[in-house]
């Protein structure tokens, strides 16, 4: 079977990461809306730990296809 389902997992992961790091960029001085989480940029951290996921995913992948 020719289903691999890193592929799909990869592409949302990645894109979703990158809305979210945007997203946390865009929202950086906005110190009210970090109050509640220790004034850490919760969204730019998750977007970068999802463009990572993504990329793993889709790296191992293209490994698995290439052997």
């Amino acid at each position: 079977m020719g289903l691999d389902i890193r592929i799909p997992i990869g592409f949302m992961f990645t894109i979703f990461g990158v809305i979210i790091t945007i997203y946390g960029i865009f929202t950086n001085s906005n110190t009210e809306m970090y109050a509640k989480s220790l004034s850490i940029n919760i969204n730019l951290w998750m977007g970068l730990l999802m463009l990572v996921f993504g990329g793993l995913m889709l790296y191992f992948a293209k490994r698995k296809k290439t052997k």
